[in-house]
């Protein structure tokens, strides 16, 4: 393993959710610990599953893992992280303020980057504190910060005095207040991270054209701020050994035409491949087995044979269509095939005779491109986020920035460009589509989250702040109304048979919910379950998902399971198959 050369005391592993970063860290950790090294293995992954893969029950402090001599392990649980950081900043004001206010607060506090300034708080001493941790020849850590979080904490000047001197509340320069280091040691920790002799940084994807964007997309932040020199892991990849079926063809080749397209900015760096396995990586042998090549010695040809029931998307459909007009918004992690479903409810809506408009956020464009004037009824259209957020934060600097000042300035353009401060800004194009919906249908291929519902809807300073920032103090309560009303809008879950993607839209449910919004039903895409597959290899890997897929049956009353495709599903003639009655293949 390249990435494995001469490696570092530190090693970060990024990469969208489930890629298998805590797989290959769990992986690493384990190979050095058998080369005599002393490990810590730390996990701020909120889909962790260290103590799972382990066998043991590790938590927020080190623990040994008793089988593996010099290794040990602590997970840092990124939402109780966030619980305690959110108390420690609102329990000074309890009691002094309305509740109102409390409630606008904590609701300010509850994105993802509080979370992931909360996490970065709790690892700041593993990187900066070589009295308690100075003993570790390596620590392995499976998530990396965004370079969002660290930018925000190389922010210049005292972020406490930007907050008490009431320059504004902006979304993630609130939770900053909470820090209880002093900036010396973030700046210790921020070094360390920049430092090439002493941090390596290795990207996690899988062959597939979105998760290696998201890789160049994290590289290239990061670059920014001084961390380079990465190293890129292609996991997952379908070995020969899977068998010659035309299923295992077909996916052999999309994936090599994903590699030999990997993105510029990440072609150069050095790079491994690693096999997919039949099963899931839980003990310590699947872990050993994770570096070697696939052989078809290992696939145990008597695997249980999936059994899963038929759960057509046209079932939903079915329902959809009852209403005669109304709202779909498919929601969903990136790269589930959100556009792919949302396409395919459009399509089948617009081929039963009725007025369907397609809305994306899908920058490729490439699946609903080819929709456009082919279907009478169907209209497509296209939200560009990039141009939506850029208008947003010129609007932003030059109204609310306008009389800060050198510092003050920095830090808003800092704060304009969190996640959440996105969202608002798509939300706003989003807001004008909403409407439609009473006249006919529209279906989304995105939606914001609830905590950005909420953070358009909340009482107190923090709404009379969006409501400047938005322009019209009115013009977003209504279609959070709309949507909260399960007879004008269905919000569809999209995800995968995966443990991470499974964990995500079940928090993505969560969190919707705190907005009032209660989604519709869930579709599980790309099942290999569901395409009932003939080699041992692949049969191993459909029996792996009937756990994820039991789960979604509690989480839900409606499921519709599209199977894995032998092709992409562009194009009107193999997007309506995805609505045929069966989810058989073809």
């Amino acid at each position: 393993m390249k990435f494995l050369e001469n490696a570092p005391r530190f090693l970060f592993f990024t990469g969208k959710g489930g890629v298998g970063k805590t797989s290959v860290a769990c992986a690493t950790a384990l190979t050095l610990a058998k080369s005599g090294r002393k490990v810590l293995l730390v996990s701020t992954d909120p889909a962790s599953n260290v103590g799972q893969v382990f066998g043991m029950i590790i938590g927020n402090t080190v623990t040994p893992l008793r089988d593996v001599p010099g290794l040990s392990a602590l997970e840092i649980d990124p939402e109780q992280a966030a619980e305690a950081y959110r108390e420690r900043i609102i329990a000074p004001v309890r009691g002094l303020l309305p509740e109102t206010e409390l409630v606008g607060i904590a609701e300010s506090l509850s994105g993802s980057c509080t979370t992931e300034i909360a996490s970065f708080d709790e690892f700041t001493n593993l990187l900066a504190d070589d009295t308690s941790y100075g003993d570790y020849d390596h620590i392995v850590f499976d998530t990396a910060p965004t370079g969002h979080t660290l930018r925000l904490l190389q922010l210049p000047g005292s972020w406490t005095d930007f907050l008490a001197a009431g320059k504004g509340d902006p979304s993630c320069l609130g939770p900053l207040s909470g820090l209880e280091k002093h900036k010396q040691v973030y700046a210790k920790a921020l070094q360390t991270l920049t430092d090439p002799a002493r941090t390596r940084l290795v990207l996690v994807s899988r062959a597939q054209t979105s998760s290696l964007g998201e890789i160049e997309r994290t590289y290239l932040e990061l670059n920014q701020i001084g961390i380079g020199g990465g190293y890129v892991v292609v996991n997952g990849v379908l070995p020969e050994a899977a068998g010659d079926e035309d299923l295992a063809q077909a996916l052999r080749a999309r994936e090599a035409a994903a590699i030999a397209a990997i993105p510029e900015a990440v072609a150069g760096l050095p790079r491994d491949v690693l096999d997919l396995k039949p099963g899931n990586m839980v003990g310590i042998p699947a872990l050993e087995s994770l570096f070697a090549a696939t052989s078809e010695a290992v696939i145990t040809a008597d695997a249980a044979l999936a059994d899963v029931e038929e759960a057509p998307l046209a079932a939903l459909v079915n329902e959809v269509e009852f209403g005669g007009h109304g709202l779909v918004m498919c929601m969903g992690k990136g790269g589930v095939g959100k556009t792919t479903v949302a396409a395919a409810i459009a399509v089948a809506l617009a081929k039963r005779g009725h007025a369907v408009h397609l809305t994306t956020t899908d920058p490729a464009a490439h699946l609903t491109e080819t929709l456009h004037g082919s279907i009478p009824g169907l209209t497509v259209s296209r939200i560009d986020p990039e141009a939506a957020i850029t208008e947003y934060r010129s609007h932003v600097m030059e109204t609310k920035g306008r009389n800060l000042d050198d510092d003050g300035r920095a830090a808003l353009a800092e704060d304009l460009l969190s996640p959440c401060t996105d969202e608002v800004a798509v939300f706003r194009q989003f807001s004008k589509v909403v409407q439609e919906s009473r006249r006919h249908f529209v279906v989304m291929d995105t939606a914001p989250t609830g905590h950005t519902l909420l953070l358009l809807d909340a009482t107190g300073s923090y709404h009379r702040e969006i409501a400047r920032q938005v322009g019209d103090a009115m013009g977003f309560v209504t279609p959070l109304m709309r949507l909260q009303d399960p007879a004008q809008t269905k919000v569809v879950l999209v995800t995968l048979a995966e443990t991470t993607p499974v964990l995500e839209a079940e928090e993505l449910q969560d969190d919707l919910e705190r907005a009032g919004i209660h989604p519709w039903a869930w579709v599980i895409n790309n099942s290999i379950a569901a395409a009932h597959p003939q080699t041992p290899f692949l049969q191993a890997r459909a029996a792996g998902e009937m756990d994820q897929i039991t789960k979604v049956h509690t989480l839900t009353d409606r499921v519709a399971l599209i199977p894995l495709l032998p092709e992409e599903p562009i194009g009107e003639a193999k997007l309506s198959a995805l609505t045929a009655l069966s989810s058989q293949p073809a």
